[in-house]
């Protein structure tokens, strides 16, 4: 496989600055305060070793007493900073890693940053495969990027558990999928787990490349190395902007197929562990029409973040909430369809059998938009972009209330295509507003909904 280069270049690192990490914030009356630290410096070293990221700040500063040297307007202060027993420091950091974030070499067959559309933001395109934003927050890395030191720091500082991008362990299929400059994955895996490091492991399975035959070989490996404490399967994903793929398993007969033979691993692991061990991502179940596992054999939902299990998860609240959601829409107004709850084409019908069951229908509607800017198969709510939204919620034309999932915005506020939710809203025409994408926040938004469409009714 040949990735087409004419695509949107690579992000590199983030760029290089200053050494040590910038203090956003520092408590009143805190340790960090008292020491004379402000918001705005930046901790270069403690006990005299340079921080590279908040873990080597945790790891050094793990004591009632650290010496720091803190740089403020180019000066390096010397500072001092003692605690009492049960005190934390009383600071936060702007960011969790201080120097560059480490990003990846490979060339993968299936990476989604090489299928995104020019133009968009610069840091859409960063490709991370640093293991301690896998310590840290979970995101999966290739272990194809690592150096001794950082196996050595893993060890030492016992960064654990880690979450892995594994996908296939015969060697031609990694060199055909991962396309590694140096593919060491498989030796740093097992030294790892010899090492005590727990390990969650990702699978991207690509239809044909890494399946069947294929998978049932990745999973005989894994399952052979304690400390591998799940594994999550999810589906390759494709958008327009490229052309290697043109399918995945959205043939319901294709995710049947992997779920049929998925199950005899969940099963054999529940038999002997009382765990599932392996789980599928909601996209097959979906895809095949076949119902979802119950709760208890996602283990605790190890991978929820992956898109494992959150269609259980929101079926089980809804579920949970059912009376209270009755209750709320039945404060709307009666056949008047005043609210319409936005999703992607995904999580569509999981959504309208909530609000089936719910006794909705008549007083809130759905509207499923499709992801026109990616296209392929994305269709997922959170990567629905501001372009695509409101141009669907004006066709729709719908003057009632709108609920979007702030899932489609980042932390800054912007969709994929820096769209800002007021920018949505003009472009759209509409009232739209943003709740959470769980169950509470679909109550949350139907009770404000129903209580301003009685001050509307009462002032009329």
């Amino acid at each position: 496989m040949a990735l087409d280069r004419s695509r949107a270049d690579y992000a590199p690192s983030s760029e290089p600055g200053e050494s040590g990490g910038l203090v956003a914030s520092v408590d009143a009356g805190s340790p960090a305060e008292r020491a004379g630290l402000r918001a705005g410096d930046v901790l270069v070293t403690a006990d005299g070793v340079a921080l590279r990221d908040i873990i080597d700040w945790q790891w050094l500063a793990d004591a009632a007493s650290v010496d720091v040297v803190a740089r403020r307007d180019g000066a390096d202060l010397t500072l001092t900073m003692t605690r009492e027993a049960g005190e934390t420091w009383g600071l936060d950091f702007a960011e969790l890693v201080f120097d560059r974030v480490r990003t990846c070499r490979n060339n993968c067959a299936f990476c989604f940053m090489s299928q995104l559309p020019k133009g968009l933001r610069r840091a859409l395109y960063l490709r991370d495969d640093d293991f301690r934003l896998s310590f840290l927050q979970g995101n999966f890395v290739t272990l194809t990027n690592l150096t001794d030191e950082d196996m050595e720091r893993i060890v030492e500082q016992h960064l654990s558990p880690l979450y892995v991008s594994l996908h296939a362990v015969d060697p031609d299929v990694r060199e055909q999928l991962v396309c590694a400059r140096e593919d060491r994955a498989l030796e740093r895996f097992d030294q790892l787990v010899e090492a005590g490091i727990e390990l969650h492991v990702q699978i991207v399975l690509v239809p044909g490349v890494n399946d069947g035959e294929q998978l049932d070989e990745t999973l005989t490996w894994l399952a052979e190395r304690e400390g591998v404490e799940s594994v999550g399967i999810v589906p390759l994903g494709y958008t327009r902007h490229q052309s290697i793929f043109d399918s995945s398993y959205n043939d319901p007969i294709a995710s049947a197929t992997v779920i049929q033979q998925v199950q005899r691993w969940q099963f054999a692991f529940m038999e002997r562990d009382k765990i599932s061990w392996v789980h599928l991502a909601d996209e097959f179940y979906l895809n095949a029409r076949a119902p979802m596992p119950s709760a208890q054999w996602y283990d605790g939902f190890p991978q929820y973040e992956n898109g494992i299990g959150l269609v259980r998860s929101f079926v089980d609240e809804v579920t949970a909430a059912r009376g209270t959601l009755q209750k709320a829409i039945a404060a709307l107004p009666a056949e008047a369809e005043a609210v319409t709850i936005i999703t992607g084409i995904m999580a569509a019908t999981t959504l309208a059998g909530a609000l089936q069951a719910c006794e909705a229908v008549g007083r809130v509607r759905l509207l499923a938009v499709p992801n026109r800017f990616f296209g392929g198969n994305v269709s997922v709510t959170g990567l629905l972009t501001g372009s695509d939204l409101s141009a669907a919620i004006a066709s729709d034309g719908n003057a009632g209330i709108y609920l979007l999932p702030d899932i489609v915005l980042n932390a800054d506020g912007l969709t994929l295509d820096d769209m800002t939710l007021d920018d949505v809203r003009a472009e759209a025409g509409a009232d739209i507003r943003l709740v959470s994408s769980d169950a509470a926040g679909l109550l949350a938004g139907l009770e404000m909904a129903a209580a301003e469409l009685a001050r509307g009714t009462e002032r009329k």
